[in-house]
């Protein structure tokens, strides 16, 4: 008895296993060109990026504006590459949305951010200096 027992196929469940055994890929993980490239060419949505922030960064060096406003851009076409793209590799880290909204939040901010820099700024928010005076003085 024991034995047909052992032998009968077990049936799949609908409800989420209590015991987690491994961690699922985000949708658009794979690869973003086949496996025959390099790893590098196979990253490369990551890649410019990383590449555009690190450029920014450089930049802020010399001028501090045009940095902060390559490195908001690069945030900004990191979500572009996201939303766009069906398989971004190692650029997608949660679900697409949520990358979306991080990635474009954080570039946004990180241009307006760039833009009200002081001196002279390009642009500027009439509400935001009685905030900055309630907040600093």
């Amino acid at each position: 008895m024991g034995a047909e027992k052992a032998a009968e196929p077990r049936k799949k469940s609908r409800r989420f296993p209590a015991l987690t055994r491994d961690t699922a890929r985000p949708e658009g993980g794979g690869r973003a060109i086949g496996a025959d490239h390099p790893a590098p060419y196979r990253q490369w949505p990551l890649l410019a990026v990383c590449a555009g922030v690190l450029f920014g960064l450089l930049v802020t060096v010399l001028e501090f504006r045009t940095g902060t406003l390559l490195v908001g851009l690069s945030m900004l076409g990191g979500a572009a590459l996201r939303w766009w793209r069906p398989s971004v590799g190692m650029l997608a880290v949660r679900s697409r949305f949520t990358d979306l909204i991080t990635y474009g939040v954080l570039g946004l901010a990180i241009v307006l951010l760039a833009l009200m820099a002081q001196p002279d700024p390009p642009l500027s928010l009439p509400f935001l200096e009685p905030v900055v005076r309630f907040t600093i003085r």
